[in-house]
């Protein structure tokens, strides 16, 4: 005998006060950490550089001074920006479609609206998560000593 579950709003389900995203992307970002520093795996940059600045698309110091969790926020808000763009897409679509009933285009309308105010909503979570990473990172005693 199986019994599954479903939620609504998986997005919304934490555990230990992180939803599932953030631990995901937590454990990626370990993995990631430690294949790099047992150097399993190898670098794809190999190139030379003789002097100058670095290429404009090297990825190799790009937002190296951010925390793993304030990277992983910005990621998880590209993603629902995308999302949430698709579901617009998809609400235009269902707008302009034809259906039999005056009740089933409300009906599919609505739905959409409902995914796209859940995304809303996750957008802003996030948001709120990043703004306060940001701040905890900002006050978290970055000086610089001057003394020579």
């Amino acid at each position: 005998m199986s019994l599954t579950v479903g939620f609504s709003n998986p997005g919304a389900v934490t555990i230990g006060g992180k939803t599932a995203a953030t631990i995901n992307a937590l454990s990626e970002a370990e993995a990631d950490a430690s294949t790099e520093a047992l150097g399993t795996e190898k670098d794809e940059s190999n190139q030379v550089r003789t002097g100058g600045a670095a290429p404009e698309d090297s990825k190799a110091e790009s937002g190296s001074n951010l925390s793993v969790t304030v990277k992983m926020l910005l990621k998880r808000m590209q993603e629902l920006q995308k999302q949430l763009q698709e579901q617009q897409q998809q609400l235009a679509a269902a707008q302009a479609e034809t259906y039999p009933t005056p009740e089933a285009k409300s009906q599919a309308v609505m739905s959409i609206q409902g995914q796209i105010a859940q995304t809303s909503a996750a957008m802003a979570e996030v948001a709120g998560a990043l703004v306060k990473e940001m701040s905890k990172s900002s006050t978290s005693g970055n000086l610089v000593s001057t003394t020579a």
